[in-house]
C-alpha cells in the first residue's frame, strides 16, 4: 500500500508540473535552460486516444519509461469531486447543527410559555437568512429532517403516555380484578357442611334423625372443623377434601387446643426438617405431618378458598416464653398469583409482626423461595439470603420458616423470627444474640366454627 501511495503521489506531482508548464503537441516537457538531457520528463500518448479521459499515457524519465493506466486522467477529476463533496457535507453539518440549536431554543420557550426576546428573534431571523442564502437543496434536506424529528418526538411522547396508561391498568387487573374474581367465585361456593349442621341442630326431634346423621357422615370433610363436628376429638392425621375436583389429602388436626377443629399448616419443634426448599417443594408440601412439616401452598389455597378462615400462630422461645397471634382473616391465592397472602384482624400477645409497619408489611405479598424471587427487595432475593420460603416484603418483620436454632445465635438473622416478640428491638445490632424459638405452630379454622 505504501508503494502505491508513493507512486500516486509521484504521478500527481508530475501531472501538476505538466499542467503548469504546458505541453506541446509532442508532449515533451523541458526543464529550465541549461538542464541536462537526462533531466527531461516526457509525457506522451502511448496509442490512439478514443476518449481524452481514458487515453493511455506513458512517462519517460530516462532511463525509465512508465506505462500509465487508461484511467490516469480521471485521478485529478476524482480528487476534485471528493473535495467538493467534503465541502458540501461540512455545510450540511453546520446547517443541521444551527437548525437543531434553534429548534431546541424554540421548544424550551414553548414549554415555559415565555415569548422570545427581540435579540432572540433577530438572531433567529439572521440564521434563517443565512440558511436561505445557502444552497436550496441543503435547506430542503434540513427542513425535511426537522419535520421528521418533530414527528418522532411527538410519537415518542404519545407512546410513553400510552405505556404508562397500560401499565396502570395491568397493575389494577393484577391486584384488584383477579382478587375480585376470586372473591365472587368464593361467594358462589355454598358452605354445605355448615348448612347441614344447622339443619341437624334444629331438627333434633325430627323423625329419621338417625338417617340424617348417617347421611352427614357420608359427606367428605373439607377441613378439621368438619371432622370435629362429627365427634372426633383426637389429635392425629385425617383425610380432608376441600374441593372434590382436586381430591383428598392428609392433614394434621389439633382437636384439643382452644376448642379444637384446627387444621395445622406448619409446625416446627426440633429442627429435623430443613425449610431451605425450592418453589416446587413449598408448592406440594414437605416434612412429616406427625413432626415438622409445611402442608403445601396448593393445599393451603384450597383450604382457605373453601371457607373463610382465621389464622392462629403459637410461639414459644428457647427460654420458655409463650405468645400467640390471631388473625380474623387469612387467605392464600393460587399459584398464578404467586400464592399472595391476605391477612388482617390481629389480636393476641405476640404482637402484629405480619403487619409491622408501612415498609415491613407481609399482607398482600407474594410467596418467595430461594429459587423464585417474588419479593419487593430490588437488589436480591430475600428467600435466598435468609434460606427459606415466605411472604417476604423487602425483606421481613416475620419469618416462621427460617433456620431452626436450639439456642440464641449471632450473625445473620436467618433463624425463625417474629419482629414484635419481647426484647426483639435489642437484636437489631449484628453483635447481639438472636432469639431462638423451640416451638412454632400455624393453624387455621373456619371463622363461623362453634366448638
Amino acid at each position: 500500500m505504501k508503494l502505491v501511495y508513493v507512486c500516486c503521489s509521484l504521478l500527481i506531482a508530475i501531472w501538476q508540473e505538466v499542467e503548469a508548464s504546458g505541453s506541446g503537441p509532442s508532449g515533451v516537457v523541458d526543464r529550465a535552460p541549461g538542464a541536462s538531457s537526462c533531466s527531461q520528463v516526457r509525457l506522451r500518448p502511448a496509442g490512439k486516444c478514443e476518449d481524452e479521459e481514458e487515453c493511455p499515457y506513458q512517462i519517460t524519465m530516462p532511463p525509465l519509461t512508465i506505462q500509465l493506466p487508461k484511467q490516469f486522467r480521471l485521478l485529478e477529476k476524482t480528487v476534485k469531486e471528493l473535495q467538493s463533496l467534503k465541502e458540501t457535507v461540512n455545510r450540511l453539518k453546520s446547517s443541521c447543527l444551527e437548525c437543531s440549536l434553534k429548534q431546541v431554543d424554540l421548544n424550551l420557550q414553548k414549554d415555559s410559555g415565555d415569548p422570545p426576546t427581540e435579540g432572540e428573534q433577530s438572531r433567529g431571523q439572521t440564521s434563517m437568512r443565512v440558511i436561505h442564502n445557502g444552497n436550496d437543496s441543503d435547506n430542503d434536506i434540513v427542513q425535511n429532517m426537522q419535520v421528521k424529528m418533530n414527528r418522532m418526538s411527538s410519537s415518542l411522547k404519545n407512546a410513553r403516555a400510552q405505556i404508562n396508561s397500560l401499565q396502570g391498568r395491568l397493575e389494577e387487573l393484577n391486584l384488584l380484578n383477579l382478587q375480585n374474581v376470586e372473591n365472587i367465585v368464593d361467594r358462589k361456593v355454598e358452605n354445605i357442611t355448615g348448612m347441614v349442621n344447622k339443619i341437624s341442630s334444629t331438627c333434633t326431634s325430627c323423625p329419621g334423625q338417625q338417617l340424617q346423621l348417617q347421611h352427614l357422615t357420608n359427606i367428605p370433610p373439607r377441613d378439621c372443623s368438619d371432622i370435629s363436628m362429627l365427634g372426633q376429638r383426637i389429635n392425629k392425621v385425617y383425610q380432608v377434601t376441600p374441593d372434590p375436583r382436586n381430591g383428598s389429602f392428609a392433614v394434621y388436626c389439633d382437636m384439643e387446643s382452644f376448642g379444637g377443629g384446627w387444621t395445622v399448616i406448619q409446625h416446627r419443634i426440633n429442627g429435623s426438617v430443613s425449610f431451605n426448599r425450592t418453589w416446587a417443594d413449598y408448592k406440594k408440601g414437605f416434612g412429616n405431618l406427625n413432626s415438622e412439616f409445611w402442608l403445601g401452598n396448593d393445599k393451603i389455597h384450597l383450604l382457605t378458598k373453601a371457607k373463610d378462615m382465621i389464622l392462629r400462630i403459637e410461639l414459644e422461645d428457647s427460654e420458655g416464653t409463650r405468645g400467640y397471634a390471631k388473625y380474623d382473616q387469612f387467605y392464600v391465592s393460587n399459584e398464578f398469583l404467586h400464592y399472595r397472602l391476605s391477612v388482617s384482624g390481629y389480636s393476641g400477645t405476640a404482637g402484629n409482626a405480619l403487619q409491622f409497619s408501612k415498609h415491613f408489611n407481609h399482607d398482600q405479598k407474594f410467596f418467595t423461595t430461594p429459587d423464585k424471587d417474588n419479593d419487593r427487595y430490588p437488589s436480591g432475593n430475600c428467600g435466598a439470603y435468609y434460606g427459606s420460603g415466605w411472604w417476604f416484603d423487602a425483606c421481613m418483620s416475620a419469618n416462621l420458616n427460617g433456620k431452626y436454632y436450639k439456642t440464641k445465635y449471632k450473625g445473620k438473622r436467618d433463624g425463625i423470627f417474629w419482629g414484635t416478640w419481647p426484647n426483639a428491638t435489642s437484636e437489631y445490632y449484628p453483635t447481639s444474640f438472636r432469639q431462638a424459638y423451640k416451638n412454632v405452630k400455624m393453624m387455621i379454622r373456619p371463622k363461623n366454627y362453634a366448638p
